[in-house]
């Protein structure tokens, strides 16, 4: 595996494609959210594209983007 002294980011290819899939999700979630002005799909979006850049593995890529998404379903089902 190859690790970058100046960006710690990995080559692994389950770490690659779940930041592929979890970035594709921002992306969507950003996009919805801007077109219908709402601020919890758009907050999930950005860090859901932010966040693969500050995990170190697959195993907790996984983790937070399961507490990313249980929070937005949370946000939403109280109304916001």
């Amino acid at each position: 595996m190859f690790r970058c002294p100046v960006v710690p980011v990995s080559l692994d290819p389950s770490s690659l494609l779940l930041s592929f899939i979890a970035g594709s999700i921002g992306v969507v979630l950003l996009i919805y959210g801007r077109k219908q002005a709402r601020i919890p799909q758009l907050v999930a979006g950005v860090l859901f594209m932010v966040y693969p850049y500050f995990t170190p593995s697959a195993a907790w890529m996984l983790a937070v983007g399961a507490a990313l998404g249980a929070g937005l379903w949370w946000a939403i089902r109280l109304g916001w």
